[in-house]
C-alpha cells in the first residue's frame, strides 16, 4: 500500500518518539516503511538543516528561512518521498510542508497565499494522506525540552514565547480547515496513550483490525 503520513506539533510534543513507534507497529504488519524528517532527509537537505538550525545565524530573515526549508523539501520529495510512495511503500515524516506554514506563515506572519504557492511548486503538489498534530501547550512543550537530555536548543526553539504561541494557533487553524486530513491528538498524556490514539486512527483509515502490542489481532 502507498501511504504518506506526517507528524506535526510544537516543540516538545513528542512527535519523533510517536513516529518511530508507529513505524515499528506498521513494520510488524509487513508494511514497507520509510521514516524521514524535515528539514533534511537527504545529504543536501541535511546540509541545509545545519544552516537553518544553527543558533549562530541570528541574522537570518524569515523569507530566507522559508526558502531554505522549501529548497530542502524539494530535494526530499523528489529524491526520497515520491520514489518510495511510487513503489507502494509507507512514508512517515517528522515535519513536512505544514511546518513551514505554521512557523514562517503564522509564526513570522509571512503571506500564507505566497507560501502555499511556493510550497506547491517545491513539492509538486504532494500532500500527506494523514497528518497527526500532537498538541501540547507551548509552555509545557518548552519545559519538556528544557528538562530533556537531548541536544542544545536550536535556532527555531530559541524564539520567544509569543512566536511559539502563534505557531500553535496556526497549527490548530490548519487542522480545523482540513479535518479529513488532520488528526489532533492530545499529547499531554503518557506515551502509550498517545500512541494508542494514533494507531486507532491509522487502523480505522486502512480498514484493519486493531493489532495490540502482543502481536495478535484484537
Amino acid at each position: 500500500m502507498s501511504l504518506f503520513v506526517t507528524f506535526e506539533g510544537p516543540e516538545g510534543c513528542g512527535k519523533t518518539t510517536q513516529m518511530r513507534l508507529v513505524a515499528a507497529y506498521l513494520q510488524e504488519r509487513g508494511c514497507d516503511v520509510l521514516i524521514s524528517r524535515e528539514p533534511g532527509g537527504t545529504p543536501i537537505g541535511d546540509r541545509v538543516r545545519a544552516i537553518l538550525l544553527d543558533p549562530a545565524h541570528t541574522e537570518m530573515l524569515p523569507p530566507t528561512e522559508f526558502l531554505l526549508f522549501s529548497a530542502a523539501r524539494a530535494q526530499h520529495v523528489g529524491q526520497v518521498i515520491h520514489p518510495h510512495l511510487m513503489r507502494g511503500g509507507v512514508v512517515l515524516c517528522d515535519r513536512y510542508a505544514d511546518s513551514s506554514l505554521a512557523y514562517q506563515g503564522y509564526g513570522h506572519r509571512l503571506d500564507l497565499a505566497v507560501l502555499r504557492t511556493i510550497t506547491c511548486f517545491a513539492t509538486s503538489g504532494l500532500t500527506p494522506d494523514l497528518t497527526f498534530y500532537l498538541d501540547v501547550p507551548v509552555k509545557v512543550g518548552l519545559q519538556r525540552k528544557a528538562g530533556g537530555a537531548g541536544d542544545a536548543w536550536n535556532r527555531m526553539e530559541r524564539k520567544e514565547i509569543a512566536f511559539h504561541e502563534r505557531v500553535r494557533a496556526g497549527y490548530l487553524a490548519m487542522a480545523a480547515q482540513e479535518p479529513d486530513r488532520w488528526v489532533v491528538v492530545d499529547a499531554t498524556g503518557d506515551i502509550r496513550a498517545v500512541q494508542a490514539a494514533i494507531r486507532r486512527t491509522i487502523v480505522a483509515q486502512q480498514g484493519w483490525e486493531l493489532k495490540p502490542e502482543g502481536g495478535k489481532t484484537a
